[in-house]
């Protein structure tokens, strides 16, 4: 192809045009991790505080290293990235295109001749990542997570507080011993008039050690603690000795205390590996398959056990024999005539029996009916617990999804919306991102509160939120694109001025009229 000067002209522009989307894509980028970053990691900080402050009753007073709450605050941060990436990505577009509205920068991208859908592809390529990053996060790292989490959090549950002797109080959080002072110093090291009550041998307070002060302190390994008592007297009964009671006065004794129980232990982590929110998708999928299994499996067991006790019951009381000894044994089968008189009996077959038996009869049919309904009602309450299993195990499921496809609708409310009310900042964008983030994880709760009580199917309840908003951010993007103003105040007031003009000129119109 021979190169012309027009064909040059026009190939410079283009790489003029591509580099300068390059650009502008690199800007748009740019200005919109930067809030992204901030707004993630405060939303996250205020739901660590939150944790803290709903569990801080489960770390004060253990003497927990500073690594141990480290450790915890980090899986905990973990489980909370579900509620804080969509609110992040919502607030940052917001923040994002409110800013370029407010400085007039959309006005002259789109005076240029690039479309909202245009401007918004490096984002929409950007969000699309982060989407796919959550879902690979939610399946595999977010169960992770919560395992280490559940784990840990367990561990402190258990773990015994630090060892704190209050005076004129009975200590008692160290196995096998009692212990009680009347006063201690400042720094809690010496202590005065101690009392220290023996049960290591479980036969009650057979040893009693008293001292009028003493002094205590910590082994090097910090495994023992060690109380050196000053002037005291040591009291022991010993039954069946020739010298029942003991009692020996000493000037300076050491008691070690063993503080292992004290320490941290970490349990097993595959104890809590089989829980719902520990599975990935394949895992959760194949949990599913095996409850429902066993939920169908515990429905035929139950149909056959009240197939069985009924059959019991009535092969047990037997009516055909007590009828053929009342209508004369063999000759009911030789006598045609007997047959109509058979047929007619079996409809009052309790009759034939004597009163004795009619009445265990009928109390052993009450007996059944009440031992099924009994039966009826465990297996129905143990059907809703199975189902309600079920059902978790599915919410998790679809949970992993969602977080997915929230990103990605609330950023097409979040960008748009920025378009539309031209205000950046922490002002505006905060309190309607708020609003929206409150409608998403309101619904999405309520969802998953139907679930478990088994009023919607699991699909129906996790998709509830996304139903909802994907409208509104269709909505908003169609709005945002022709250059709505839906957002300006001047709109609604001239609408109700307009209202208002309408119902004047009416009565005006009337009152004409009447005159």
């Amino acid at each position: 192809m021979i190169s012309t000067p027009r064909n040059r002209r026009i190939s410079i522009f283009a790489e003029i045009e591509a580099s300068g989307v390059k650009k502008l894509h690199k800007l748009i980028i740019k200005t919109y991790l930067g809030p992204f970053i901030l707004t993630f990691f405060i939303v996250l900080f205020l739901l660590v505080m939150q944790f803290l402050w709903k569990y801080i009753d489960e770390f004060v007073g253990k003497g927990l290293e500073w690594y141990i709450l480290a450790e915890l605050l980090f899986y905990a941060s973990a489980n909370l990235v579900p509620l804080a990436l969509p609110l992040a990505i919502l607030l940052a577009s917001i923040m994002t295109f409110g800013n370029l509205g407010e400085h007039y920068e959309l006005v002259a991208l789109k005076s240029s001749g690039l479309s909202l859908l245009r401007i918004m592809f490096p984002l929409i390529v950007l969000i699309v990542i982060t989407s796919g990053s959550a879902f690979y996060f939610s399946n595999n790292i977010w169960p992770l997570a919560n395992l280490k989490f559940a784990s840990l959090l367990y561990d402190i549950r258990q773990k015994k507080p630090a060892i704190d002797i209050a005076p004129g109080v009975y200590y008692k959080d160290i196995d096998g011993f009692v212990i009680r002072t009347s006063s201690k110093s400042k720094d809690g090291k010496d202590l005065n008039d101690i009392t220290i009550y023996n049960h290591t041998d479980g036969t009650g307070n057979r040893q009693v050690t008293r001292a009028e002060r003493g002094q205590m302190s910590m082994s090097e390994d910090e495994q023992y603690l060690i109380v050196t008592l000053f002037n005291g007297r040591s009291y022991e009964e010993r039954p069946g000795k020739t010298h029942p009671h003991f009692r020996t006065e000493f000037q300076k004794e050491i008691i070690r205390f063993d503080l292992s129980q004290f320490q941290l232990d970490r349990t097993d982590e595959d104890l809590f590996k089989n829980n719902y929110q520990m599975l990935t998708m394949t895992q959760l999928e194949k949990a599913i398959d095996s409850l429902n299994l066993k939920y169908g499996d515990r429905i035929t067991d139950y149909g056959r056990l009240i197939e069985t006790k009924v059959s019991y019951m009535r092969d047990s009381i037997n009516p055909d024999s007590a009828m053929s000894v009342s209508l004369g044994g063999d000759d009911r089968n030789s006598a045609s005539s007997n047959d109509t008189l058979f047929k007619s009996a079996q409809e009052d077959y309790l009759d034939y029996f004597s009163t004795e038996d009619q009445t265990n009869i009928v109390q052993a049919a009450i007996n059944l009916a009440r031992a099924n309904r009994t039966y009826t009602n465990s297996m129905t309450t143990e059907l809703k617990s199975r189902r309600r299993s079920i059902n978790r195990h599915k919410i998790e499921w679809h949970r992993k999804l969602t977080l997915s496809i929230a990103c990605i609708v609330l950023f097409f409310i979040g960008a748009p919306l920025g378009a539309i009310i031209r205000k950046g900042g922490l002002g505006m964008p905060v309190v309607v991102s708020v609003l929206f983030f409150l409608v998403f994880h309101v619904s999405s709760i309520t969802g998953e509160k139907l679930i478990k009580e088994n009023e919607v199917f699991a699909y129906q309840g996790m998709w509830l939120a996304t139903a909802i908003l994907t409208p509104i951010g269709l909505f908003l993007t169609y709005k945002a694109a022709t250059d709505s103003v839906i957002m300006d105040a001047t709109t609604y007031t001239d609408f109700f001025k307009k209202i208002g003009r309408f119902f004047s000129s009416l009565v005006l119109k009337k009152a004409a009229s009447k005159t």
